[in-house]
């Protein structure tokens, strides 16, 4: 019995201490370690900022250049038919589209969810305005019928995106 007690006065501390080492060392790792991320989340958002930014700044350019008033008077050309002129916007559009895909990377899904809805609700005021004039149609009447639809709303579509788009940035930056 004596042994036993010996070997307990002598284990029971040093398990003591053992327990005590351990946490520390634990708990001094752990700081460390949330140190190392902070300083690689830093040294990652000096690299990031820019190229959200960036791709903020894309998304903005991309609603300009696909807006209805802009759109229009850059694809259209004298002596074009509704449906050419049809085609030729939308095709710009998913074009201009297909361009900037990769800016999703760094934008929110939100902003993303914004950019495709009003390109899509362009297309289908293209595509309405389209249905209202006649087959044989020339471009001018569809472009005419597209802005009387434009006037009708009481926002464009890539206003809304630009305005949504502009108060994230703000947000975030």
């Amino acid at each position: 019995m004596d042994e036993f007690l010996d070997l307990l006065k002598y284990t029971v501390p040093a398990l003591v201490v053992f327990v005590a080492c351990f946490f520390i060392l634990k708990k001094f790792m752990d700081n460390e370690y949330r140190k190392q991320m902070l300083e690689l989340r830093k040294a990652n958002q000096n690299y990031t900022t820019p190229l959200r930014l960036q791709a903020y700044e894309r998304m903005i350019l991309f609603l300009e250049r696909v807006s209805l008033n802009n759109l229009v008077s850059r694809v259209s050309r004298q002596g074009m038919s509704a449906r050419q002129l049809q085609s030729d916007l939308i095709i710009t559009i998913r074009t201009e589209f297909e361009h900037n895909l990769t800016q999703q990377i760094y934008v929110s899904t939100t902003a993303w969810d914004t950019v495709k809805l009003a390109k899509e609700e362009i297309i289908k005021v293209i595509n309405i305005a389209a249905t209202q004039v006649k087959d044989d149609a020339k471009g001018v009447e569809l472009s005419q019928k597209i802005f009387e639809l434009l006037l009708k709303l009481e926002t464009s579509p890539t206003q809304i995106a630009i305005t949504s788009i502009k108060k994230e940035v703000r947000q975030f930056f």
